[in-house]
């Protein structure tokens, strides 16, 4: 370890370690080396001064330092980004003129395509893991440099990638950042690791008519998890897809075009009722499996529009002739004194145990028998469960309407045998990408809603908001995502114009968090993400029963 006197040095306080000195202009990759050891996964870049820096970012003056390891949030991101373009390129010279796509997350790995003159077959995705492997030994640096927007429009247009075209010329600095590896250039949203030979733990699977990139996950403690087919998911994906495609709105630059030209009123429409159209037909399903299905579970991650959801298959459960009923799964939660905690002490309200299963499973299965039942209803001041009289009972012809996290997950329902139940899983399955190499994850769909959500109707502020979403997500993992493939019906609440709208909500939120505050990286990230997009001001086609309006306000429920 570099502790040498220098006539100039810097100190650098390393978290959790203690503090170092460094000769002035060493790179954060060589004191890296110096704390591989001591980190269980590897180090990919770091977060001086608040901010996250590349390894090849050098250091001249005393700082904080933050290791980013490829199984933490930030550093998956950097590791699958660079991953992508190790991929692109071994398919651009295994498969001249292919066209490569990055589409979505499948399979706790990287849904991708490769359009070719022939379709994707098994050899394929062999022969591309195999010139993968050839690239991670070579060692190939992935060499950053600044060029005017000009030449970068040059340069994707003779590869053929024409949404990246498009999306530049809603750029607003007259440059752009791109990265080379080897003859490749190639512009990505985010940083990338030094070299190619960082990437050493990668698999590729077939996955008709594409192939999933996998990679370590920190939920597998650093090892690539085992592939696990989702073929309803696939399918709602497969869906989304191909109707950005028959909207002609699969990229970003497509949605920014048709705000521009104030052309998205009739687009804005058609996407709403196709929401409608799918909700009625999972009403129709309904409907039709009543009389052995009489209980609705409704379940899907944070901010995917539940409760909106839940309302309008109530309404098309109605329509249908129906009369639905509805218990709160929140009135059934433990008093706050007798609520499990988490790895860190702290109360864990998305645990299935900080609910009352026994008097909820009673009452359910009261319920189904034809009893009337005075249900709880949780005093969140006091953290007690208060019965004030209210009393409902569930006629023959009156399904069950219930929404939750935990609805998917059958201990929560143990009382009701599985063929008693209708189960629904809903997610915003984000259908748009910002170009052919650069996807938006739904997770930061979903964590942008939350932000608006949360500072509109909880009075929280985006800090609050981003220091809990990794417990968030933590709880999905555990709770949610385990039982998605089990449901009867799954709906996409994703919009393909939302984070045009959601932008100019955002971005004042975001901006509030300053350089001086631990999580101005994910801000300052989300706020690069926001960029790419053009803001949509007019609200007033967004229909008052819109999902959107669950999180912008002015919904009708």
């Amino acid at each position: 370890m570099a502790n040498s006197m220098n006539t100039k040095a810097i100190k650098v306080t390393i978290e959790g370690q203690g503090e170092f000195q460094y000769p002035y202009g060493i790179t954060l990759e060589e004191v890296s080396k110096d704390f591989q050891d001591r980190s269980p996964y590897l180090i990919i870049a770091g977060i001086v001064g608040n901010q996250l820096k590349e390894l090849r970012h050098i250091l001249d003056e005393d700082c904080e330092v933050k290791w980013v390891d490829c199984c933490s949030s930030i550093g998956s991101r950097i590791y699958k980004r660079s991953l992508s373009f190790v991929f692109v390129r071994a398919c651009m010279e295994l498969f001249s003129g292919c066209k490569v796509t990055v589409e979505h997350s499948i399979s706790k790995g990287l849904y991708c395509e490769v359009k070719y003159k022939t379709p994707m077959n098994e050899e394929m995705v062999t022969r591309i893991k195999q010139r993968m492997q050839e690239i991670i030994d070579e060692d190939v640096p992935f060499q950053k440099s600044r060029i005017s927007v000009e030449e970068a429009i040059d340069i994707f247009r003779d590869y053929g990638q024409l949404s990246k075209v498009k999306l530049l010329k809603y750029r607003e600095k007259p440059y752009i950042k791109i990265y080379q590896c080897g003859w490749l250039k190639n512009y990505f949203y985010g940083y990338m690791v030094p070299s190619s030979g960082y990437l050493k733990q990668f698999d590729l699977t077939w996955y008709a008519p594409g192939v999933v990139i996998r990679y370590p996950r920190l939920e597998e403690k650093g090892a690539i998890p085992e592939f696990v087919d989702n073929p309803k998911l696939f399918k709602v994906f497969r869906e989304s897809e191909k109707w950005a495609e028959i909207l002609e709105i699969d990229y970003v630059a497509a949605l920014n075009d048709l705000i521009v030209s104030k052309r998205e009123a009739e687009y804005l429409r058609v996407a709403e009722a196709l929401h409608e159209k799918k909700i009625a037909e999972i009403a129709d399903d309904v409907t039709s499996n009543l009389s052995e299905k009489r209980v609705i579970l409704i379940a899907g991650p944070s901010s995917s529009g539940k409760t909106t959801f839940a309302r309008r298959l109530a309404i098309q459960l109605k329509v249908n002739g129906l009369k639905p009923k509805s218990i709160s799964l929140d009135d059934y939660f433990v008093d706050r004194e007798k609520t499990p905690l988490d790895e860190q002490g702290e109360f864990d309200f998305e645990s299935l145990y900080a609910i009352d299963l026994e008097l909820f499973n009673q009452h359910l299965k009261s319920l189904l028998e034809g009893n009337e039942v005075e249900v709880p209803t949780f005093n969140f001041k006091t953290g007690k469960r208060e019965y004030t009289g209210h009393k409902i009972k569930v006629e023959e012809n009156e399904p069950l309407i219930l929404e939750g996290i935990h609805a998917l997950n059958e201990e929560l329902t143990s009382s009701v045998p599985r063929h008693r139940k209708y189960k629904v899983y809903i997610s915003c399955l984000t259908q748009l990408n910002i170009d052919e190499h650069n996807r938006i994850p739904t997770t930061d769909t979903r964590l942008i809603r939350r932000l608006v959500r949360d500072f509109q109707f909880r009075g929280n502020d985006a800090v609050r908001t981003l220091s809990m979403w990794s417990s968030v997500r933590r709880g999905e993992e555990g709770n949610i995502f385990p039982f998605q493939e089990d449901a009867d019906a799954m709906f996409n609440s994703a919009l393909f114009y939302e984070l045009s709208i959601l932008k100019k909500y955002a971005e004042p939120l975001l901006r509030q968090i300053d350089n001086q505050n631990p999580l101005y990286a994910e801000a300052k990230r989300l706020l690069k993400f926001l960029g790419y997009f053009v803001v949509l001001e007019n609200e007033d086609d967004i229909p008052k029963t819109s999902i959107l309006r669950e999180f912008i306000g002015k919904s009708a429920f």
